[in-house]
């Protein structure tokens, strides 16, 4: 008898990993939309059925209007992203595409330089007590 459990999940991982390396592909060699610059396809989530996929992404400006005018752009070429998509995955159920801004990459940042801080203050205060 085959193990159903483990291989269902197994498919969905494999089948975000492959819709992020050909979205990536689709993005940077054949949307030509200008509002839609570097753009790096951080995950992949695909609902258990394959009607969604949350696609989380991040760009080089992570300025709040640079974040809209990139969503706008994704947004608006999804018809040709999911038709190219369509080309390149060969499943019975082709996703629905939902783009999210990555924050978790600012957010990462943003504690490394906390601890950045930290540390050099820490060396500071051991250095003033040597």
């Amino acid at each position: 008898m085959a193990k159903r459990g483990r291989s269902i999940p197994d498919r969905s991982l494999r089948v975000a990993d492959q819709i992020q390396k050909d979205l990536s592909e689709i993005l940077a060699l054949e949307l030509k939309d200008p509002r839609v610059g570097l753009v790096t396809i951080t995950e992949v989530q695909v609902t258990p059925d394959y009607a969604y996929a949350k696609v989380f992404f991040t760009t080089l400006d992570d300025s709040e209007d640079a974040i809209k005018e990139t969503l706008t752009g994704l947004e608006k070429a999804n018809g040709f992203i999911r038709n190219q998509l369509s080309k390149r995955l060969h499943i019975h159920t082709l996703p629905q595409l939902r783009f999210e801004y990555d924050h978790s990459v600012v957010h990462g940042m943003a504690l490394s330089d906390l601890i950045d801080q930290a540390n050099s203050q820490r060396a500071r205060d051991d250095d003033g007590e040597a």
